[in-house]
């Protein structure tokens, strides 16, 4: 008798993500949709090319990491299985063949670095399946037992606390989705043959992939970053996708509180020039790294066809996109989105003045944990736009192979720190620059159209230095950016205030104004408040006072608008960041009150 977890597993390949009726609706699709087409034929020419291509050796050039293999092997398997589905060139099943083989007599699949087995067993699940009735039977045996040997049974001793490896089980974050869902279907794939291992992966992925989930609660956000949002979630959709094909059940995963709302993230996340709003470990790109199918999943299953729009907008085609591509989209002004969101938990605010102009304006603004996975102590940080431009950055990750990077030596590099963010810094020293393990929390919040706001209590991360420090910022009018934070101490302090740009600068002669100038565009900066603090430039690297750890990123070419002062009553301190507009438009700073008052 199969295991009941089992009982409804189809008995057909393919099985995973798409069946042979689904194949075989896509080479109608393609002939009839203009997207599709254009895709099928970049990806032919992927898969063409795939062909001259040397086959992966088992590399770890930091030392850690099989990963880039197997992303390029998963890469492969998806392209040249579904070509020959499409074409029927036996070229790309030889040519995956000579992939497969190579990989499967690899030592293992690196499971000290987890995500490098989930990674290779999701490919070798998808080559199997897709490609079954092509394979001859030893070479189904070579594929399946390189699945169960170098995949399964290190998952096994994951879910079974064998060894340390499996830290990922209980982790609710990346890591989670991505051995799981790579397990998942590497079960799904051969659970005809190895019903006992099957069942107890499925088994364990479905009791761990629940942590993760709760991840996406209440408003869809991930607290790694839009760049590991992506991650995570691309992965979420192809656990939940595999269950779905293969058993006819994703066992009520995506009913995860948060999960319908997921793609809203990413969507806010992005700045009107495309790139990202880039806090944790992430790249300014744009969020997906172009490879986007998950969000037609997302966008059939929620009947969100504002999230198709995302996944178009930067799209490289993959094998996913052809499968999923064919849905209806809307921008998000057909969808009638709020121009603003705050992100609930992760603590992250979006504000922007269109979806539509690029010249539009949008702020970032975080609060949150100062120390979350992939996080940074950059509480109260903030990026701007305007103009097509970028004008206040966030810097991104370091080199990941930096000594302690995740560790204990995490706080001494300059882009972990406060001091490397828009942000405050009170009495530098060698410790952090902000608390470790504090939460802070946007306390109010306003997306009302022409004059959006959001405040944050940011005193948590400045203990036992502070008694209050707060940080406002609104969108006055719609038309400029006012940064306002209020600071007590419980003495006297060292207080700085710290903008990073890649702009020219032009300090005002006074030094209480700033120009910023970038690709024939301009920001004016005005200090309004107090009248003794003065603008002056610094370099985009740790002060006097903190670590200076070797090997770290120099940020060549950017530069780092600073106001310095000693505070010693409660007080006040006022920003405007005015984009020069074509019409010569001059704003008028708004009337000054305390945030208690906004």
């Amino acid at each position: 008798m199969p295991a009941p977890l089992l009982s409804t597993l189809k008995r057909v390949h393919p099985r995973l993500l798409a069946t042979e009726e689904d194949f075989r609706r896509l080479r109608d699709r393609i002939g009839k949709n203009a997207r599709l087409k254009e895709w099928a034929e970049v990806l032919r020419k992927q898969a063409v090319d795939m062909l001259q291509q040397p086959v992966c050796r088992y590399e770890i050039p930091d030392g850690l990491r099989l990963l880039a293999t197997s992303q390029r092997v998963k890469e492969r398997a998806y392209t040249l299985a579904l070509m020959y589905r499409l074409d029927g060139d036996a070229r790309y099943v030889e040519r995956l063949w000579q992939e497969l083989q190579a990989a499967a007599q690899f030592p293992d699949w690196n499971p000290r670095h987890f995500l490098d087995t989930g990674e290779m067993t999701h490919a070798f699940a998808i080559a199997y399946d897709w490609l079954y009735n092509v394979w001859d039977a030893e070479q189904r045996r070579v594929i399946r037992e390189a699945i169960l040997q170098k995949g399964l049974e290190p998952g096994l001793k994951s879910y079974r606390g064998e060894w340390n490896y499996g830290w990922w089980v209980k982790s609710p974050y990346n890591w989670n989705q991505v051995c799981n869902g790579g397990l998942t279907l590497g079960a799904l794939a051969i659970a005809d043959e190895a019903e006992a291992v099957a069942t107890e992966i499925i088994e364990g992925a479905l009791r761990s992939l629940p942590l993760a989930m709760a991840s996406y609660a209440p408003d869809g956000a991930w607290v790694e970053g839009p760049g590991y949002w992506n991650y995570a979630t691309a992965y979420t959709v192809v656990m939940l996708a595999g269950l779905q094909t293969a058993l006819g059940t994703e066992h009520g995963l995506s009913r995860s509180p948060g999960f319908d709302k997921a793609a809203l993230f990413p969507i806010y996340m992005t700045a009107p020039s495309g790139r990202a709003y880039n806090f944790a470990d992430c790249p300014e790109s744009p969020i997906g790294g172009h490879s986007t199918p998950h969000f037609f999943w997302l966008a059939r299953q929620f009947r969100r066809p504002e999230y198709a729009w995302f996944g178009l907008q930067h799209a490289r085609p993959v094998a996913l996109h052809l499968l999923w591509g064919d849905v209806r989209a809307k921008s998000p002004e057909e969808a009638k989105l709020p121009l603003c969101a705050y992100f609930r938990g992760v603590e992250v605010v979006a504000m922007r003045t269109s979806w539509s102009d690029p010249q539009a304006i949008y702020v970032g603004f975080k609060a949150g944990p100062t120390s979350a996975p992939h996080g940074n102590l950059d509480t109260g940080s903030f990026i701007l736009e305007a103009l097509g431009q970028r004008w206040a950055i966030d810097l991104g990750a370091d080199d990941y192979n930096l000594p302690e990077y995740f560790g204990r030596l995490r706080w001494t590099y300059y882009r972990m720190r406060a001091e490397g963010h828009n942000t405050l810094v009170i009495n530098p020293s060698q410790e952090p620059d902000q608390t470790p393990g504090a939460m802070t929390r946007i306390t109010r919040f306003s997306g009302k159209e022409g004059s959006p706001l959001a405040i944050a209590d940011l005193t948590g991360a400045y203990q036992p230095t502070a008694k209050r420090v707060w940080r406002g910022i609104q969108i006055p009018d719609g038309k400029a950016v006012l940064v306002q934070d209020e600071i007590e101490l419980r003495e006297p302090g060292t207080l700085y205030w710290f903008m990073h740009t890649r702009a020219d600068v032009v300090l005002g002669s006074d030094g209480k104004s700033a120009e910023l100038r970038q690709g024939g565009e301009t920001l004016r900066v005005r200090l309004l408040q107090p009248n003794n603090a003065r603008f002056h430039m610094m370099t985009a690297e740790p002060l006097p006072s903190s670590p200076h750890p070797p090997r770290q990123a120099v940020n060549t070419g950017v530069r780092k608008l600073a106001i310095q002062m000693t505070v010693r009553r409660p007080m006040r301190l006022r920003i405007l960041l005015e984009p020069v507009w074509s019409e010569g438009l001059r704003v008028e700073p708004p009337d000054e009150l305390p945030l208690s008052e906004w």
